[in-house]
């Protein structure tokens, strides 16, 4: 399994090859009225409104300021296409399935992780990027992205 491994409050995280699109420089965010709270900003990628979510939140890690050095990952949740902003992308790694433990064995909310690498220096949770929105979130960002859209 091909993992993009990055950075979060000096942890390890990682998003499965397949959900990712691409990494960009972090820009600044517009707002997104009444967007849902795990909603960070919206960014215009390539002419295309992307919402920003707000990984720290969904994962209980304090606020950040945006920094220079900060990268937003381009990827799909489900249907959409969507941004984390994350304090570094290291690189992609593959990652022997054999290692990769359930989540659920180890007590983690197996919604939000699809597994939990064990590699030689030291472990990586795995996002499961399809489950991080609930349906009403989801369907709330799908609303305002469409109404905000340039015509």
């Amino acid at each position: 399994m091909d993992v993009l491994v990055f950075l979060l409050s000096g942890q390890r995280y990682g998003l499965i090859g397949t959900d990712v699109d691409q990494v960009v420089r972090a820009v600044t965010m517009a707002a997104l009225p009444r967007a849902p709270a795990i909603v960070e900003g919206v960014i215009n990628l390539r002419g295309r409104l992307v919402p920003v979510l707000d990984i720290r939140a969904r994962f209980n890690l304090p606020a950040k300021p945006l920094s220079a050095a900060d990268r937003l990952i381009v990827a799909r949740a489900g249907p959409r296409l969507v941004a984390l902003r994350v304090e570094g992308a290291m690189d992609f790694i593959a990652i022997d399935p054999g290692l990769i433990e359930n989540p659920a064995s180890i007590g983690t909310r197996a919604d939000l992780v699809a597994g939990v690498a064990k590699l030689p220096d030291g472990l990586v949770l795995i996002h499961n990027l399809q489950a991080f929105l609930s349906a009403a979130e989801a369907d709330a960002i799908d609303a305002l992205v469409e109404t905000e859209a340039p015509a």
